[in-house]
């Protein structure tokens, strides 16, 4: 066990160069991981909470995932160095947004047109060079959930969501505010920047505009060097707005395959405890189509579960012990390419007062439930490496 700490600190510290660890996609099994509540700005990342996380579940991690925020300004280098030295891959959610990193104020300084036009080179490239140090590969969710409305990368913020037949201010009271906010209510020519905040409408291109940001960014960081990184596709498993919306569909999204190396996928069963608009559903009915379709994006990639979770009900016949335990039974045996699945063990306070708890130990059955499932030998707990 020592000789093992050992020699995985060492890896961490090693020159890079040419020879780097190089991550073995499993052909039997898929890897297992978990984001662990590291906190508001979801980067303060510990020893103590991935070994708490290993010691609640009995096994340990082999993907400790965690955000990365370009408010912050910097490479977040101290957070994959312990993540390394733990023994797993880093997998960071590197998102193109500006503090107060709040949900549905639409774009800020970060946003897609901005990139384009260069202004955040020079941010872009320090990131990229303290990303070329790092000796093994490691994964980056480049502006993750990109079909909901939810963050600031979203087609919807650019041109296409108000002119769809399907208007967010028919959709309930929250999309009333992501209407107006957006400008669905003034006329089907004006999105959220049609009043000449930053940048002209005529370059707005929805799904488009975020598919050439994507080229922008991962061709700007391999040209520093940093051919290190794993890139990850990650759609939410369901459009918002909600319904079968054509431009809002991931493979609208895609930005080809020359510039993601895994797909990825957040599903989600119930998070909070809004009996009317948050309805209790299987893992399985949440999984199934999703990944057909992230299938038919591309035959050959591997995919994963980038983000996976349910909330404690409380709820008569809303069991998250029996959630859990179809959901690992379900991914070891009906998806052939699912390669890795990372948990999200969180808890926050909603803005109603209510708590959404997602954490593996919310209850003795849940945990319970997932610890006999994570036992099995389908899960690995350590990734493999090869070398040049």
């Amino acid at each position: 066990m020592l000789l093992s700490f050992l020699s995985s600190v060492a890896a961490c510290f090693a020159l890079p160069g040419n020879d780097i660890q190089r991550l073995v996609i499993p052909e039997k099994g898929a890897y297992t991981g978990a984001y662990c509540d590291f906190g508001e700005g979801e980067d303060a990342v510990t020893y103590e909470a991935l070994d708490n996380f290993q010691e609640l579940t009995g096994k340990p991690m082999a993907i400790v995932a965690f955000g990365s925020f370009w408010g912050r300004g910097v490479f977040p280098a101290e957070q994959v160095r312990i993540v390394r030295s733990y023994g797993a891959i880093p997998l960071l959610f590197w998102s193109p947004w500006d503090a107060p990193f709040e949900e549905k104020l639409g774009p800020d300084k970060y946003a897609l047109t901005e990139i384009l036009a260069g202004k955040c080179d020079a941010y872009i490239d320090k990131w990229a060079d303290e990303a070329a140090k790092v000796p093994g590969q490691f994964f980056v969710s480049f502006a993750c959930e990109m079909n909901g409305t939810w963050f600031p990368w979203s087609g919807w913020f650019y041109g296409k969501g108000p002119r769809d037949p399907v208007a967010p201010k028919k959709q309930g009271a929250t999309n009333d505010a992501l209407a107006k906010l957006t400008g669905a209510d003034d006329g089907p020519e004006i999105g959220w920047f049609g009043r000449g905040d930053i940048k002209n409408p005529s370059t707005w291109e929805g799904p488009e505009t975020f598919k050439k940001a994507w080229r922008y960014v991962v061709d700007r960081v391999r040209a520093r060097g940093a051919t290190n990184i794993l890139w990850v596709f990650q759609p939410n498993n369901y459009s918002d707005p909600p319904g079968f919306i054509s431009w809002n569909q991931p493979v609208a999204y895609y930005p080809g395959s020359h510039y993601v190396d895994w797909l990825g996928l957040s599903v989600y069963g119930k998070q909070t405890m809004n009996q009317e608009d948050d309805k209790w559903c299987g893992f399985g009915k949440l999984l199934e189509w999703p990944y057909q379709e992230m299938c038919m994006i591309d035959p050959d990639k591997p995919i994963m579960l980038a983000e996976w979770g349910v909330t404690e009900s409380h709820v008569p016949n809303e069991d998250k012990g029996a959630w859990i335990t179809e959901a690992l039974s379900t991914m070891s045996k009906n998806y052939p390419r699912l390669k890795a699945a990372v948990f999200w063990h969180e808890r926050w306070q909603n803005i109603d007062g209510s708590y959404s708890n997602l954490r593996v130990n919310s209850s003795k059955g849940s945990l319970k439930a997932y610890q006999e499932g994570i036992a099995n030998p389908f899960w690995i707990g350590r990734p493999v490496w090869k070398s040049n």
